[in-house]
Formats: C-alpha cells, sequence, structure tokens
C-alpha cells in the first residue's frame, strides 16, 4: 500500500495537469461594454409597433399612387419622420432624407417612369479625418403573386419589413451614441422590380467616390418556421457572401489563382466577421456562412454592390417559408398563404437586429484595415532553414489608430479563422508553412475593436 502512494501522487498530478491544460484552451468571450449595453436596449415591442404600423400602409409596391396613408410613399413619409425624431436626440449627429429618383419604364417591371426614393439616415462619424462609411439595408417596397399589382394589400412584413423595422431600432439606438466612422442606415424602394433603389444607391456611391468600406443587406430575417419541411428554427441566420468578386479585374483574377484566393474575398471576410461578432455578442445564435453571393439563382440588394466593386453581403433568416412570400393573402387547400405580420418570430427578430448592431458599432469604432499586406518571398525572407515559415508584412491604417494587430491563420479546408496571433509591430514571422495554411491581417483599436481582416498579397 505504501508503495502504492507515489504512484497515486503522480497519476493525480497528471490528471490536474491535464484538466488544468484544457481548461487553459477554453476560449475567453469578449465583449465591449459600451456595444453590449446597445443590443441590451433592442426592444421587441419596439420591433412589433414599427412592424404594425409598417403592415398597415396596405401595400408598398413600388409602382402604388401616391396616397395620405396607403401605398410606398406613405411608408417612406412614416419612415422618414421615425428618423427625424430620433436625430433631435442625437445632437446633431443624425440627419435624415428620402433620396429620390426617376426610374425609366423598362417594358418588364416598371411600366411607365415612376418616382422612387431611398429612405436614408447618415449618423456622421465624430473622426473628420476618417471617411469611412459602413452601410445596413433592407427593402422597403412589397409584392404579391404579381409583381405589377398596385392594388392587393401586400403587407411585406418578413420580406422585408423584417428588415425595415430592424433598421429602424438600430437608428434608435446607435444614434444616441457616436462612432469615428459614419454609418448610413438605408431602406431601398424597387428591390421587387428588379434590385433598382439598390442600384441607384450603388451607382451613386462609386460615382461620388464614398469610401464605403462595408454594406450589409438584411432581407428577411424574421421568420423562423419552414413550409414543406415544417422545420422551426431561430438559432441560425444565414450569411451570403461572394467567393469570386463580380468586379473582378483580369490583375486580381491573376493574383486570386496564384494564391488561391477564392474563398478570401473582401465580402468574404465581411461575412466571417459577421460570423464571429455577431456569435460573440448574441447567445443562441450561430451565423452560418454560405459561400454563395445569393441563394440559388437569386439576388438580393448587395449585389449591385458587389458590381460596383464594394464589399458587400447578405443576411438572411435560416428556413424560408414560400407561402408567406410574393404571394396573394388566402387560404387554398388548407394552406394560409400572405406575407402578415402575425408570423414573424419577434425573438427571433430580436437577435437577428442584435446581429447587425454589434457588427456595425464594432466596425465603426475599429481603425481602418491594414495597409498592403504582404506575403513576403522575397530571398531574404524565404531561404533554406525559414523555408516552412511564412513572413508578413503590412502597414498601419489609414484612418484610425491601431494598438496592435491579429494575424489570423486556418487550413486551407477550414471555412472560418482557427488562430489569432498578436502583435504590435508591422510584421510576424509563424513556423506555419505557407503551404498548408491560409492567412490574414487584422488592426487593433485602443477599445479592442477590430477591423475586417485582409488577406495577403505575395511580394518578391
Amino acid at each position: 500500500m505504501i508503495r502504492l502512494l507515489p504512484l497515486l501522487f503522480i497519476g493525480l498530478t497528471l490528471f490536474i495537469g491535464l484538466f488544468l491544460s484544457a481548461f487553459s484552451q477554453i476560449p475567453t468571450v469578449h465583449r465591449n461594454a459600451q456595444i453590449e449595453n446597445m443590443i441590451g436596449e433592442i426592444s421587441k415591442d419596439s420591433l412589433e409597433q414599427y412592424m404594425n404600423r409598417l403592415v398597415g400602409f396596405g401595400t408598398r409596391n413600388s409602382l402604388s399612387q401616391d396616397q395620405a396613408d396607403r401605398g410606398i410613399e406613405a411608408s417612406r413619409q412614416y419612415v422618414l419622420s421615425i428618423f427625424e425624431d430620433f436625430g433631435k436626440a442625437s445632437g446633431g449627429r443624425l440627419s435624415a432624407e428620402i433620396d429620390y429618383f426617376i426610374q425609366p419604364a423598362d417594358g418588364r417591371r416598371v411600366d411607365k417612369d415612376t418616382r422612387m426614393g431611398n429612405v436614408m439616415a447618415t449618423l456622421k462619424g465624430t473622426d473628420p479625418a476618417d471617411d469611412r462609411i459602413f452601410l445596413v439595408s433592407a427593402h422597403i417596397d412589397t409584392r404579391v403573386s404579381d409583381v405589377m399589382n398596385t392594388e392587393s394589400d401586400s403587407p411585406g412584413a418578413n420580406d422585408d419589413g423584417s428588415g425595415v423595422v430592424a433598421v429602424m431600432e438600430m437608428v434608435r439606438i446607435m444614434s444616441k451614441s457616436s462612432f469615428p466612422a459614419t454609418i448610413i442606415f438605408t431602406l431601398v424602394s424597387g428591390e421587387e422590380q428588379g434590385l433598382l433603389g439598390a442600384a441607384h444607391l450603388a451607382q451613386k456611391a462609386k460615382a461620388e467616390g464614398w469610401n464605403l468600406a462595408a454594406m450589409i443587406n438584411n432581407d428577411m430575417i424574421g421568420n423562423s418556421a419552414s413550409n414543406g419541411t415544417n422545420l422551426r428554427d431561430n438559432t441560425r441566420l444565414r450569411v451570403f457572401s461572394e467567393g469570386i468578386p463580380l468586379a473582378e479585374t483580369e490583375q486580381m483574377e491573376v493574383i486570386r489563382r496564384a494564391t488561391n484566393g477564392e474563398n478570401d474575398s473582401k465580402s468574404r471576410q465581411l461575412a466571417r466577421y459577421i460570423k464571429e461578432t455577431g456569435e460573440r455578442y448574441v447567445d443562441h445564435l450561430e451565423i452560418k456562412l454560405v459561400y454563395r453571393n445569393d441563394r440559388y439563382m437569386r439576388g438580393g440588394d448587395h449585389t449591385p454592390f458587389c458590381m460596383e466593386g464594394f464589399t458587400a453581403v447578405r443576411l438572411c433568416e435560416y428556413n424560408e417559408n414560400y407561402y408567406q412570400q410574393h404571394q396573394d393573402i388566402r387560404e387554398e387547400d388548407g394552406a394560409l398563404y400572405g406575407d402578415l405580420a402575425e408570423h414573424i418570430d419577434y425573438e427571433y427578430l430580436r437577435k437577428n437586429t442584435a446581429v447587425n448592431l454589434g457588427v456595425l458599432a464594432s466596425l465603426a469604432s475599429a481603425p481602418s484595415v491594414p495597409q498592403e499586406v504582404a506575403l513576403d518571398l522575397s530571398p531574404a525572407a524565404v531561404n533554406i532553414t525559414n523555408i516552412n515559415h511564412t513572413l508578413l508584412k503590412w502597414k498601419a491604417p489609414a484612418q484610425g489608430t491601431a494598438k496592435g494587430y491579429y494575424v489570423l491563420m486556418r487550413e486551407t479546408s477550414s471555412s472560418v479563422w482557427e488562430k489569432k496571433f498578436y502583435t504590435e509591430d508591422t510584421y510576424i514571422r509563424l513556423p506555419y508553412s505557407k503551404d498548408n495554411y491560409f492567412f490574414a491581417v487584422q488592426a487593433v483599436g485602443e477599445s479592442g475593436a477590430e477591423s475586417l481582416a485582409v488577406f495577403p498579397q505575395p511580394v518578391r
């Protein structure tokens, strides 16, 4: 028995050591207190109040005629008045307007020249040297089975009233805070007629030279039950992102092919950022990365921004209910059709609104991305003794101050970043082969807010 004591002691010591080692590898969730408090202000009652008023306009078809309390223009004026009220409590930081434009008849979904308008609220950044813009969007227009039907009730509660009220709630909360960069909250028209409002805004941003750092499109984020499969799930949210950029140039193609960077576009980095940040701040929600620009053979308001070369993604519920999309309100063969407010899952909508708010607040608080991020292949960097190492170099951000940097790493088969290395230098040499891993670099501000990640370019 006495001889067994040393063995028992050794065994207990090993057990404790293994336990502590495993415990030390558990990732720690760090939440910014200001962002967490803003997310805590999101109210299901507010979301429902906005929704009931929104669907009360009957139809919001982009071609509907102007009426005092019905149709697309009445709904735009309602949202504008809400934004203007929020602006009064913003200390002059928030301004609101409707950006009108004339959409010519196209013989397809626009039967005559039509005035359309995007409702916009701009929360001006506090840093005069920071011209970055972060844009969050939803579409205010609706449709029934016939996209040209301007008379029938088309409440559009989920498509896309859910996105509209989420943006309204974000404006209510975020307008009371300040951020170095500018945030624009936009409700576009003409989505159901062919992404017209989004295309107008994307072209305007390009023509006016906006430093548009990221665009997030919210389209159908309030339904948690699917038809057909009868699945119900309010714990998952999809984010769609392009791989090969729609606006890819020949030079971009050459670099992409050389680096196998087809899974590391700027939009894809934004999608990964949304996943990491959203899951950091929102409990009981998993962000699912869907590696396509949108649903199969379909599109959304982020697509025109991608076509203009901007970084843009779409957020969308995990399960869709096609009985409630683009349908006349009716009962047929025992099934209820129509996009009614009674189908909205407001807890799910609250969580998805929180994802948007957390991501926007983080991005607008962080410094801009590191510049000239490079993977060094020069003879001085790569020789026989360190060929299995990876040397990354970069320059400080153009806007904001970086306290340090995260160098991100993942295996080539992984969809998300798996390791983060922190440094306060503008270079790092890692004992991991560039053949086996992908890398990226993001800046970290004084508050801990992180920029988007930048995929390195090879330099010799």
